[in-house]
């Protein structure tokens, strides 16, 4: 057989056509800026830098150990100024310590609201599975597929549908178990399968007791969720912990002690219940679980008293919820300033740390504030605080996000914003000693290696 030379026009129109095929990049890493509108004494309910937001987004960010690579999303914008969301993905590079310019997998035309986040997924393949959030019915969410594996380059709409605050969970031989949100009677939990990102069950509810919020993780092959439930579907009330899981894929649902749940739960009193907070007359918001030595359940939270920033909400205390020896165990770490002070939870063994903002930033009563670092030598049953990450800045610090299988190099990262007023909201991370570093808020080149904060 024998085989004809393309012509350099026609080799050049096809590397023309391939390049265009390719996502736009930014130039720079550039978080976007949200204000919420709810304001009172103390300032709005929540705003500031939220390119990590929202806690419900799980997961954020994964390291891939056969590229060396941590792969992250995040809610990003053009310039300063502006509050056009932009759904970017880019990759730390664990080997060079350089990241490229991120991609742009989606634009969200005009919407400045970063509830439409995105969560990630890589399946048993190398695919990267960007879940775009969307915002009841009025804007559905979207699910990506990268066009090759552990590749940013280029991506395949693969569905639209009705998912907020989307939780996808690849299961290696099985697929997808995906946790989400409807808009049904308040944010009610919902899940649904697929073998393979395409063919999806019907969405089959979880929970509803007039709205939740939830948290989940998959250690072992064992998807466990946490939630807290909303009185008279009221955000402002939440309220109370739950805990529910399942090992086949959503067949059959069980409290942490076995007992077998019928979804959806509809019982405030169910069995379910980790502590009723609501009794104590107390506000629940949920911010991380992981799971200890043994592969017991642990939750962080901010417990709260009033849904409104300042003073009336104190004492808003950080808690470790610790499933062991039969038992529910409740431990204070600290407190903080806001409600919406986030921060990540690490166990290696028997030592446990904390990263969030629960140091008190810039804009006191704003969202965020400075980062700390907490550590405890006794599976959580004591804390101190062992380093201070930030200090003196000029905006506060929120979000603080933990990857899946998180490496010593890119062990959590954030945005800082002012809460006050409009601002630039740039993107860090920090490694395992707590050194901090900045991603780079404008790049000349296509990849560069992050700036350690002075």
């Amino acid at each position: 057989m024998r085989y004809k030379l393309l012509s350099p026009p026609l080799l050049l129109l096809i590397f023309q056509v391939t390049a265009l095929a390719q996502l736009p990049r930014a130039d720079g890493y550039k978080g976007i800026w949200f204000t919420l509108g709810q304001f009172s004494t103390y300032g709005d309910k929540y705003s500031g830098g939220l390119g990590t937001y929202t806690s419900s987004h799980v997961p954020i960010a994964i390291y891939a150990k056969q590229v060396n690579k941590t792969f992250f999303v995040y809610g990003g914008t053009a310039g300063a100024k502006d509050r056009h969301l932009l759904i970017m993905l880019s990759y730390y590079d664990h080997q060079k310590k350089e990241v490229p310019k991120p991609v742009i997998v989606y634009d969200k035309q005009g919407v400045d609201d970063p509830h439409d986040n995105a969560s990630l997924s890589i399946d048993e393949q190398g695919y990267l599975w960007v879940f775009v959030s969307g915002r009841n019915t009025s804007r559905l969410g979207l699910i990506f597929k990268s066009k090759a594996p552990y590749n940013i380059n280029d991506f395949e709409q693969i569905k639209e549908t009705e998912i907020t605050y989307p939780q996808p969970w690849w299961v290696p031989g099985k697929g997808f178990i995906h946790l989400f949100t409807k808009y049904t009677k308040g944010r009610e939990l919902y899940w649904s399968t697929s073998p393979d990102g395409r063919q999806w069950s019907p969405d089959q509810k979880l929970a509803g007791m007039g709205g939740h919020y939830q948290v989940s993780n998959m250690p072992a092959g064992k998807l466990v969720t946490v939630f807290n439930y909303h009185p008279g579907g009221n955000v402002d009330k939440r309220t109370n912990c739950y805990l529910l899981q399942t090992t086949d894929m959503g067949k059959t649902w069980t409290t942490i002690d076995g007992k077998p749940v019928s979804p959806p739960l509809a019982d405030k009193h169910s069995t379910a219940l980790v502590k009723d907070y609501e009794a104590e007359g107390k506000l629940v918001y949920l911010n991380d679980l992981n799971v200890d030595a043994a592969g017991n359940p642990v939750i962080l939270a901010v417990v709260s008293n009033d849904f409104a920033p300042g003073p009336k909400g104190n004492p808003r205390e950080w808690m470790t919820i610790h499933w062991k020896n039969g038992q529910w165990n409740m431990t204070k770490v600290c407190t903080s300033t806001h409600n919406y002070d986030m921060g990540s939870l690490y166990i290696n063994g028997d030592h446990w740390q904390i990263i969030g903002p629960t140091e008190t930033g810039p804009q006191q009563w704003g969202a965020g504030g400075e980062i700390a670092w907490w550590e405890s030598q006794d599976e959580g049953k004591t804390w101190k605080k062992t380093k201070q990450l930030t200090q003196h800045s000029a905006r506060n610090h929120s979000y603080v996000r933990r990857p899946l299988n998180a490496q010593p190099d890119f062990y959590a990262f954030w945005a800082d914003g002012d809460a006050d007023k409009l601002s630039p909201s740039v993107l860090y991370f920090t490694n395992d000693k707590g050194k901090v570093f900045v991603l780079p808020y404008t790049m000349d080149s296509e990849t560069a290696k992050p700036a350690s904060l002075p």
